[in-house]
């Protein structure tokens, strides 16, 4: 037997009368699932419609020209069953569905869809090969988009808003206390999370990557096994799974334990948050919490915040949420975590002696861990060490020549921008290309208030290693533009080798210098001097001037600040 089908129009985000500018098929035509039906084109970008079933297209509704939104009716297809003498195409399991097929096989196939693994599978994709992408989650876009990066980017806004509206009233407009509604905060930040992870799903639909949901293991060299029993057969394999938050020993289960993730969910706003470990996870969730109006406190093994940062890029914030925070607590040791029922007692050990304080939560943030236990790489004999870091080359290449490794399991740093260029050479190595993973620097950025980034070399380590460098440093309390912006609390350095004068490294802290410092490692990766940065004519007034003023002032020239080079 035979039976219709209405395919209708998805959801399409913050998107409505959507205006139609290409019907890809006609009456009659037979379609398979994924298949693309129209064309729509918002005002910023084009959308190509999939089909959600397969069959025979009986009628269609729309036209070129036509407006449509969610729910719209686009054609309706007859499905034909395998009675009918003909073959209905089953695809494999797409996100949320049952995989159906006991074995698969594919050209090549890419464990974990974060940024590093869907990158890997489209560009292999783009290349020819049949691909199948593998994710443990119900969702494409893994931690980074789902429970990090982008949700605690979201965040990190809405913060700086209350901030910077408070910071107004010493300029004559003031605002009234700010209303928080954590589920509306909290929705509105899933938005964007799904948002994205539908555009995931269109990109893997528009390349034709087969998506399959479940936990994978290898089996051997040539084969994963999925918690479900189905097994997967693979020419080729790049293993993304990512990293997790690490945690203490001998925590008591109470969900006013939160690692980052959790912390994100922002199920409420506690009174008072104890922050454990003092890198840049947790000092961003400390940044948000504090602007929602918790009572913050941090405490870190070491002597500083950020450990490993330049001690000067890490001042000028550490002077500002010394002030904004009830406590930071370094060097000191966090020996014992309580449950009670008035909140988590926690023992603090300092060479002072050991006090206890409560707290309504605890943010658990001390670092990362790789995921690369418990997904059978011993049985596909895959070279990894104790804390589960597999040793690849610059092809991304493991020990086993047609199985790559990409992104967190691939060692410091744990970076999301990493993770997507070492995708891109190892699905380009895999398509029999010539690609390799040669880049000179990485850049690092807390998105703190104020941010912090640097890149290249910094001075820590150029003094750790005896390499013999100058320095020049802008304040930014000489620039127009962060004045005008109330945050002159900044700076720009850059560092430079002593005998070519090319850059060498770089820093900055202050707005935006996340967004600023591609400028530096385009710099390095160029193999430019400070003239070349210096003689770049920047637009005026901006924060990007203050890098060509670091440059000027290497050289010389500069005329913003008296500071004659020695």
């Amino acid at each position: 037997m035979s039976k219709f089908l209405d395919i209708k129009i998805p959801d399409l985000g913050d998107f409505d009368n959507v205006e139609v500018i290409e019907v890809l098929v006609k009456i009659g035509d037979s379609i398979e699932e994924n298949d693309n039906l129209i064309s729509l084109e918002t005002d910023k970008a084009s959308i190509d419609v999939p089909a959600t079933h397969a069959g025979i297209i009986s009628s269609i509704y729309v036209s070129v020209g036509d407006k449509v939104s969610l729910g719209d009716l686009i054609l309706s297809i007859k499905e034909v069953d395998n009675k009918s003498g003909k073959t209905k195409k089953t695809k494999n399991k797409s996100i949320n569905k049952n995989l159906k097929s006991a074995t698969h096989t594919t050209d090549l196939l890419v464990l974990g869809a974060g940024p590093g693994g869907y990158t890997a599978a489209f560009r292999a994709a783009d290349l020819g090969m049949k691909v199948t992408l593998v994710e443990r989650w119900p969702v494409l876009g893994g931690v980074c988009l789902n429970v990090g990066c982008i949700p605690s980017k979201a965040l990190l806004h809405a913060a700086k808003v209350i901030d910077d509206a408070a910071a107004m009233k010493d300029h004559g407009i003031k605002f009234t206390k700010p209303q928080i509604d954590p589920k509306a905060l909290g929705a509105w930040k899933d938005s964007i999370i799904k948002r994205l992870t539908s555009g995931l799903e269109q990109l893997a639909s528009q390349r034709k990557v087969n998506i399959l949901q479940g936990d994978g293991s290898f089996q051997s060299s040539n084969r994963i096994v999925l918690d479900n029993k189905d097994t997967i057969d693979f020419k080729q394999c790049i293993i993304a799974v990512g990293s997790e938050s690490a945690s203490l020993p001998n925590l008591p289960i109470d969900d006013r334990i939160m690692d980052s993730s959790m912390a994100l969910e922002l199920n409420s706003i506690p009174d008072s948050l104890l922050v454990v470990g003092g890198g840049i996870i947790g000092l961003e969730m400390a940044c948000v919490y504090s602007a929602l109006g918790t009572k913050v406190s941090i405490v870190e093994l070491t002597e500083t915040l950020m450990p490993g940062t330049d001690s000067d890029l890490v001042l000028p914030f550490y002077k500002i949420v010394k002030k904004r925070y009830e406590n930071i607590y370094l060097k000191t040791r966090v020996s014992k975590i309580e449950s009670l029922k008035a909140g988590i007692k926690v023992r603090f050990e300092r060479e002072e002696g050991s006090t206890s304080e409560v707290f309504d939560c605890i943010l658990i943030a001390i670092g990362r861990r790789s995921n690369a236990f418990g997904i059978g790489l011993k049985d596909a004999g895959i070279d990894l060490d104790e804390q589960g870091i597999v040793k690849v080359d610059k092809q991304m290449k493991t020990n086993k020549s047609h199985i790559f490794a990409i992104g967190d399991i691939t060692g410091n740093p744990m970076l999301a921008h990493k993770a997507t260029h070492q995708a891109k050479v190892a699905a380009e190595v895999a398509a029999g290309k010539k690609s390799a993973f040669d880049v000179r620097v990485i850049p690092s950025v807390a998105y703190t208030d104020p941010e912090i980034a640097w890149v290249g070399l910094t001075e820590n380590e150029a003094k750790e290693s005896n390499i013999a460098y100058e320095k020049t440093k802008f304040p930014w309390s000489a620039s127009g533009r962060s004045l005008a912006n109330s945050r002159d609390e900044g700076f720009t350095k850059l560092l430079f080798d002593k005998e070519t004068g090319r850059v060498i490294g770089g820093g900055i802290v202050g707005s935006c210098a996340g967004d600023l410092i591609s400028e530096i490692a385009l710099a390095i990766e160029m193999g430019a001097d400070a003239a070349d940065i210096g003689m770049t004519i920047h637009p005026h007034p901006t924060l990007s001037e203050t890098i060509a003023f670091a440059a000027e002032a290497q050289e010389g020239v500069l005329t913003d600040l008296y500071m004659p080079k020695k």
